[in-house]
């Protein structure tokens, strides 16, 4: 049954959508506090989307039974066939969560034929309800807390009236599908920006991401994230097989996540995204209880929180094969668990705090040696400062190969060898807090690698040592630093271009050129002094 009344509005483009639906989080930002404004805003957006794609799959399986000769009366018979809707990949949304139904009654239902009335908060409660009772895999997902009591109810009809000009549709399902991704994703980094460190938790900065993703490569077979906070590593990864025209079914997600809002925020995003993850039947520490403990790993992908004291431990966990992790920091807790999941031939990255590439406290040391001579180390890199505003800890990448020699991840054999690569002078500042990694910065780490590596995207290209950006060391090299991996200690200084002049010649003019700034300064002192005795 079509709504009564109807906003008629032109297709979105990225830059609308997310500037209406920021607008739209406003509304409610003074009400409530932020963690809670999230869950709603992220809610709605999420069944806005749900409802606009149906709406258009109900349109186009319309126009597709009329074209094919049926009457109106045979069509509304086959038009709420869900299978029609769930095998394109669309959500089947019941009547009423239909954002039509929401949007006509913002205002809340009066009291009809002896029902009580019920307000804009408990509608949206129920859509929430009915969507999930209508699609399994959404089960315990999305945000029941739309008639509480710090939630204005006045505010909230407001905010679906705004929602209403933002549309979704009209530019294909997979389009549509797109724009709200990074709609999601804007939201998610806006928010992350709001909580500070606590949005760090859930959110990592797109360019570390994407640093781990275009020197992984995953193109086919299982991607596991063992703190997937909301998801973004498999978003990362669905974005490079699009990019790379490759079917993103090929892959299977697997990922865990401690925190309860985290892992449902991780459901939607995934869920908008079309990509069908197994994020297991609820949150879990992954150290208390691995909630995947059969399966192994084609790519490994995390950025867990770095350097926790209060930790699940326990000495005689199997994972734990090249030495047990120091009570009082679970950063090679996360790396031995990372490496226990691989694969043969599986690869893994990893961002952990710099520390990690030198610390010897707890035994550390000795267990990144036994990492180093079991040859699992394929490369280390060295981050610039500031890309987390949540944190100021300076962190790298490790990457792992299970396999180095030649074959399908490279035609080079890098048994015994460690690339190391310092990219802390790359990256761009967007404010005065934050660091941004431009696509230029990730493609010369990524690029580097796979020149190393040999790999079919290097295209021929020839790796090289370049003084103070990359060097491939052995294994001896290694030992000889004590088992410290910090990029710094291999890739040495930039060479300096030589300028042809005499190195006699150039100290007598520096020295020249000193001797005049000091009197130019002897000049200027003389002058303040007079002008202060003036004054006194």
């Amino acid at each position: 049954m079509p709504p009564k009344t109807k906003v008629e509005t032109a297709p979105s483009t990225v830059k609308e959508l997310k500037d209406t639906l920021w607008k739209a989080a406003d509304k409610l930002r003074g009400s409530m506090d932020a963690s809670q404004y999230k869950d709603v805003i992220l809610g709605l957006v999420f069944l806005k989307y749900v409802s606009d794609a149906f709406t258009e799959r109900r349109t186009q399986l319309h126009e597709e039974l009329a074209a094919d000769g049926m009457s109106e009366d045979q069509i509304s018979q086959l038009i709420d066939d869900t299978d029609e809707y769930t095998g394109r990949g669309v959500f089947w949304v019941p009547a009423n969560a239909r954002w039509e139904y929401l949007a006509e009654n913002a205002k809340g239902l009066p009291a009809i034929d002896g029902a009580a009335p019920k307000n804009i908060g408990e509608l949206i409660d129920a859509a929430m309800d009915a969507v999930m009772a209508a699609n399994p895999t959404l089960a315990a997902t999305l945000p029941r807390i739309f008639n509480r009591d710090s939630v204005d109810q006045r505010r909230l009809g407001e905010l679906l009236d705004l929602f209403n000009t933002a549309r979704f549709t009209g530019q294909g399902a997979g389009r549509a599908r797109d724009l709200l991704g990074e709609v999601y994703e804007y939201f998610l980094e806006k928010f992350a920006r709001a909580e500070g460190k606590r949005g760090g938790e859930f959110y990592t900065p797109a360019g570390v991401v994407r640093v781990l993703v275009e020197v992984l490569e995953p193109t086919s077979g299982r991607v596991y994230d063992p703190a997937c906070g909301s998801g973004g590593m498999f978003v990362q990864t669905e974005k490079f097989l699009d990019a790379h025209h490759a079917d993103r079914t090929a892959i299977s997600v697997y990922g865990q996540e401690l925190n309860e809002r985290t892992w449902r925020m991780a459901k939607m995003n995934l869920a908008i995204h079309g990509l069908n993850a197994n994020l297991a039947p609820r949150w879990g520490d992954t150290f208390a209880r691995d909630q995947h403990p059969d399966m192994q790993a084609d790519y490994v992908m995390a950025n867990p929180p770095f350097n926790i004291k209060d930790w699940a431990r326990n000495e005689s966990d199997p994972r734990w094969r090249y030495g047990v992790p120091p009570v009082n920091n679970a950063n090679y807790a996360w790396i031995q668990h990372i490496i226990s999941k691989l694969a043969p031939g599986g690869t893994a990255g990893v961002v952990m705090a710099n520390g990690s590439m030198s610390s010897n406290s707890g035994g550390e040391g000795q267990i990144r040696a036994q990492i180093v001579e079991a040859d699992l180390v394929s490369c280390m890199v060295a981050l610039p400062t500031q890309l987390f505003r949540s944190t100021a800890i300076p962190v790298c990448t490790w990457f792992f190969a299970k396999d180095k020699t030649a074959g399908e991840h490279g035609s080079v054999d890098r048994t015994g060898q460690v690339l190391f690569i310092d990219a802390r002078n790359l990256g761009h500042m967007v404010d005065r807090a934050e660091r941004a990694l431009s696509d230029k910065d990730i493609a010369k780490i990524a690029d580097t690698f796979h020149a190393w590596r040999g790999s079919a995207s290097a295209e021929g290209e020839e790796y090289e040592d370049e003084a103070g950006f990359c060097y491939s060391a052995t294994l001896a090299d290694i030992k000889e630093a004590d088992y410290a991996l910090t990029p710094g200690r291999y890739v040495g200084a930039v060479d300096v271009e030589e300028d042809g002049e005499p190195i006699e010649e150039k100290i007598a003019r520096l020295k020249n050129e000193l001797f005049e700034q000091f009197e130019e300064s002897e000049r200027l002192a003389a002058v303040v002094r007079e002008q202060l005795r003036r004054v006194s």
